[in-house]
């Protein structure tokens, strides 16, 4: 089965350093096969014969703390998951495709759910953004100039960011288009 495993805060501000070359040699070094990376900021793909996402999450953070000497918290994804979350993106989500639009993927790290981080974000039916969600994706996009007072923002730092990876909408789009199926 294959999967994507979303690293969380690496690569940021000169911190948590990781090469993606040694990212994916550590991975298929966890047991975990066919390791390929997109972009520097911890996006990897791998195959696996296990399907419990809980284990594979140990699996992968364990190495990479082992490996680089620092705790990463990561989020697994089966291919099959992901590909109907963005089945499900709403047609307002821009994709990168709108000017002065900026759309986000809040990928939402388990035990938290959707709905427990709708409610932290304490979205509001009159806000300036848009949101919808599907399995662990929360969608989100509002006008660039209203940005800086949207709740997203605002979250950094609290123990709610904690527990999302956010992905712009074109690598979330990237990602999809490398997740496909080939056959």
């Amino acid at each position: 089965m294959r999967y994507l495993a979303l690293l969380r805060g690496i690569n940021v501000g000169g911190k948590k350093k990781v090469a993606m070359s040694e990212l994916r040699e550590c991975i298929e070094q966890a047991g975990l096969a066919d390791a390929s990376t997109y972009i520097n900021s911890g996006n990897i793909f791998f195959s696996s014969n296990a399907t419990d996402e809980v284990t594979l999450v140990k699996t992968c953070e364990a190495a990479i703390e082992k490996r680089f000497g620092f705790a990463v918290v990561v989020m697994v994804i089966s291919q099959h998951d992901y590909v109907d979350a963005m089945k499900h993106a709403p047609k307002w989500w821009g994709g990168g495709r709108q000017t002065g639009v900026r759309s986000d993927a809040l990928f939402v790290i388990p035990p938290k759910t959707t709905g427990e981080v709708r409610k932290a974000l304490k979205v509001k039916p009159d806000a300036p953004y848009t949101f919808a969600e599907h399995g662990q994706v929360i969608f989100w996009s509002l006008p660039m100039e209203k940005y800086s007072k949207s709740v997203v923002p605002k979250i950094i730092g609290t123990p709610i960011y904690k527990s999302v990876t956010i992905r712009s909408s074109t690598t979330a789009y990237k990602l999809l288009n490398l997740f496909q199926p080939t056959d």
